[in-house]
């Protein structure tokens, strides 16, 4: 029998306090960090001053604030109608609300004990000693959309002090990988905006065309520079400009400048990650780098995946790109919205926007004007979670499938939320939908939901010239089609933002993502 050190913290483990950290749900936290950010938003924009006369309405400013922590980028307001300072609000919404900003607010939970998924797990589970057999272990581990299984083993050690000794040698090497890790993450976030913002700010003012866009609509250079960096790295999709990116769709260099920035803040984070930890073990010889590379599913750190799969997920998101990129050119090449362009134009626009069509949003083209089959692609596109991947890996036959509940299945269905969303929607908006059928149907219902789910921000727009009955009082503004719904209909679309931003904390992230 093992006898623990007079210092174990097992002795501890009957007072609730000792333990209360694992008690605090991290969707909960999550939920409550976005409320109040949301809130904390809201007051900032409610008490700055627009620069257009009549202000927007407190709950439109609300959902503006919630769209940009949850960095969905739903619009019901003009962007021009906000001030050079409440611009800087806004990006310091993206911000705080992007998926690498949050993650690395988690590691520093995790870093200061709050999180520390092993340590009840290692005080409980010691390593055996030298006359116990090892003892086998099989994690499994959720990559896309299969399973893989890894096979751990836990080997003898000669005594008790020794397993003392390692135990805190381990345990000392996690707790500085960790900390290495969120340093890595804050030095990867700060470097990538600073030169994203640099390269722009440069672009803008040698770009004559570029630079008169935002002289005639009289925006600042940096705060415009700033905020679409923070904005496409956060894969929020918010412009200062009305018309998003359609005003640059001739300006190829700045398209080329942010396209990287869609990936490496969301579907390729963690590849990229992964090999800037793979730089700095080679260059730094430090050991930490080394044992997160091997350690990634200790860190607690969803972002840090393993060799495999960071391939897969590169090969997948080219093959996606690839598919969107041929349809895409195959049904718009020749439409009016590539108009007054080159080929060379139209090839980077089109894989601008095709690109933006996972999670970031921006659009070089008013998406009601695209063709079905394109818009059918990118409601698919727009579900997919960030890193689905396609492996060529199948799991043992002799592994038995988990038996899972009624309840259970119903509870891990994404599609099931969203279908209720639709509904809800619907019933909010069924006057308009009588009235109004060329603007409000059920396929822009659709679009719009699983658009603010996968926070992306697409979206169809409204028209007043597809009115049935024409009403002499509609304006066309540059707002998502969710600018002309209810309150009621936007409180739910408010939800299905937030909805959408931690879905991740979902039962295996989902069963309905297994598209296999």
């Amino acid at each position: 029998m093992t006898r623990l050190p007079s210092s174990s913290p097992l002795k501890n483990l009957h007072h609730p306090s000792s333990h209360l950290p694992f008690l605090v749900s991290p969707i909960f936290l999550q939920l409550l960090y976005f409320i109040i950010v949301s809130l904390f938003g809201f007051l900032a924009l409610k008490f700055s001053k627009p620069t257009i006369p009549v202000p927007p309405s407190d709950f439109d400013l609300f959902f503006t604030s919630v769209s940009a922590s949850t960095v969905s980028s739903m619009s019901v307001v003009e962007m021009e109608a906000f001030s050079n300072s409440q611009l800087i609000l806004i990006t310091f919404l993206m911000l705080l609300g992007g998926e690498v900003f949050t993650s690395m607010l988690a590691l520093l939970f995790s870093s200061s004990n709050v999180f520390r998924k092993h340590s009840l797990k290692d005080t409980l589970n010691p390593l055996p000693l030298k006359h116990n057999p090892p003892i086998p272990s099989t994690h499994q581990i959720e990559i896309g959309l299969v399973s893989v299984h890894k096979q751990n083993e836990m080997f003898a050690v000669d005594s008790g002090d020794t397993n003392v000794a390692q135990n805190d040698g381990m345990g000392r090497l996690r707790q500085n990988s960790v900390k290495f890790l969120g340093l890595v993450v804050l030095g990867y976030l700060t470097v990538l905006h600073l030169l994203g913002s640099g390269l722009v700010w440069s672009y803008m003012s040698i770009v004559p065309s570029a630079r008169q866009v935002l002289r005639n609509k009289r925006i600042n250079m940096r705060t415009f520079s700033v905020f679409t960096v923070v904005s496409t790295f956060a894969s929020c999709g918010f412009v200062p400009i009305n018309e998003n990116m359609f005003v640059f769709k001739q300006n190829p260099g700045l398209l080329l400048l942010l396209l990287p920035y869609v990936f490496l803040g969301s579907t390729l984070y963690p590849p990229f990650l992964r090999l800037v930890m793979w730089v700095l073990e080679r260059v730094t010889k430090r050991e930490e780098f080394s044992y997160i590379q091997k350690n990634y599913e200790e860190m607690g750190y969803d972002h840090m995946l393993s060799g495999v799969h960071c391939l897969c997920l590169v090969a997948t998101v080219l093959g996606l790109n690839l598919t969107q990129l041929v349809l895409f050119c195959c049904m718009e090449w020749r439409s009016e919205n590539m108009e007054g362009q080159n080929s060379y134009q139209k090839l980077i626009s089109s894989l601008f926007q095709i690109s933006n069509a996972r999670h970031a949003g921006e659009s070089v083209f008013d998406l009601s004007t695209l063709s079905s089959a394109t818009l059918v692609l990118f409601v698919v596109m727009m579900y997919l979670p960030p890193y689905t991947t396609f492996l060529p890996i199948r799991e043992p036959e002799n592994d038995r499938k988990q038996k899972i509940s009624l309840k259970e299945c119903l509870v891990s269905s994404q599609l099931s939320y969203l279908v209720m969303f639709i509904i809800l929607i619907c019933i909010t908006e069924r006057r308009s939908l009588r009235e109004d059928p060329l603007n409000f149907n059920v396929f822009n219902i659709t679009l719009e939901v699983i658009s603010a789910y996968g926070n992306v921000g697409f979206s169809m727009g409204y028209s007043c010239q597809r009115q049935l009955i024409a009403d002499g009082k509609c304006r066309e503004k540059w707002v998502g089609f969710a600018g002309r719904w209810s309150n009621k209909g936007k409180l739910i679309l408010i939800v299905v933002m937030i909805f959408g931003r931690v879905k991740k904390f979902n039962i295996n992230g989902g069963k309905a993502w297994l598209l296999s």
